[in-house]
């Protein structure tokens, strides 16, 4: 078991973020915030497929004005992500969400500060302090030859926590994201030496389902084994709800959550005499709300089909016309291969009933 960097515990909603509580899945919807209706639809799909919290960009009066709505139409914790106009985020905690991201150095002066943070104490929710490599101060830029280096994105980070922590404010939580993975491991390695708020991992920007998977399960999984890391988010250019999924995978092969559906399927080749991508595709989207931990083996021969099969709480070891579906390693029948799909999804509610009702 891997040690958890000891941080501090903080309320965002019914959710507990740090400390030794479980590291939190996050997305960000991207709708338009004022647009309600696709708003609350989204907030709820990424809450079905296992969101714990879920962020909102607020780039105008109307969409903090929303906010109200939106938060009394959903159960997930709302947070409002500001940049530039601090009296956006004063208006997002008086519609009721229950933290902000803020990045304390565009918000402008002291002052302007100074009411977020009273907005925030009053309502008793956590600002987390977002620093991405894209947006450091250029006086700290110029000092290290204006990359933004790990040690640039952490120096703002401790700016701007001074900030706060100036106004008698620590119910903080803390980024200091980048694109670049190694500078990403590089920031929240130093960071979590510093402080010992928790933090929100994640690699900004990281692109499309494949290469920003990869790129966020390389910088988050080196960093969560190592015990930094509190609440993640993946992102990626796509359907935020293939951001959970992502993040859950990411925990999952460290161990670090049992939650949901877990797929195991072989990769094809000649052997294979059935189209296991498509099904193992179909499954996932059918399964996705399954938040009960449960595996399922999906394998396209004899070599390692059975083995594998056998191991998984619901397993099917594909032939050619036919198959034959396992249950918790046992055999328990032959499927037609035009229902084998129809089967395994029956065998997965079956054991979610059987698990109800213990």
């Amino acid at each position: 078991m891997m040690k958890r960097h000891k941080t501090k515990v903080v309320h965002i909603g019914g959710v507990k973020i740090g400390g030794s509580n479980p590291i939190v899945v996050q997305s960000m919807t991207n709708t338009r915030t004022k647009d309600v209706v696709a708003t609350i639809k989204q907030v709820n799909q990424l809450a079905q497929a296992g969101a714990g919290i879920v962020r909102l960009a607020v780039p105008d009066k109307d969409s903090a004005l929303a906010l109200k709505t939106i938060k009394h139409a959903v159960q997930v914790p709302l947070i409002a992500d500001i940049h530039f106009d601090y009296r956006l985020a004063v208006e997002s905690v008086k519609s009721g969400v229950d933290g902000l991201r803020i990045n304390p150095g565009n918000i402008g002066s002291k002052e302007r500060i100074q009411e977020v943070v009273k907005a925030a104490m009053d309502a008793g929710i956590p600002i987390r302090v977002g620093v991405n490599a894209g947006s450091l101060p250029q006086d700290i830029l110029e000092r290290y030859n204006f990359h933004p280096t790990a040690d640039a994105i952490v120096e703002t980070a401790m700016r701007n926590i001074h900030e706060l922590e100036d106004l008698n404010f620590d119910n903080i939580k803390v980024s200091v994201k980048s694109s670049n993975v190694l500078i990403m491991i590089d920031a929240y390695r130093k960071l979590s030496k510093t402080v010992d708020y928790p933090l929100h991992l994640g690699v900004t920007e990281a692109g499309t389902v494949l290469s920003g998977s990869i790129k966020s399960a390389i910088g988050m999984g080196i960093l969560l084994s190592e015990g930094i890391g509190d609440t993640i988010r993946v992102s990626l250019t796509d359907d935020p709800v293939i951001e959970v999924k992502a993040g859950y995978e990411i925990l999952r092969a460290l161990g670090l959550a049992n939650y949901g559906i877990e797929i195991i399927s072989c990769p094809t080749c000649a052997r294979s005499e059935y189209d296991v991508i498509g099904l193992v595709n179909s499954l996932e989207k059918k399964l996705i709300t399954v938040k009960e931990p449960l595996t399922i083996a999906v394998m396209g021969c004899v070599v390692n089909g059975p083995g594998e099969a056998k191991e998984a709480d619901v397993g099917i070891a594909c032939g050619k016309g036919g198959g034959i579906i396992f249950r918790h390693g046992k055999a328990v029948g032959k499927v037609k291969e035009t229902e084998y799909e129809k089967v395994l999804i029956a065998e997965v509610h079956g054991l979610l009933k059987h698990k109800a009702k213990r």
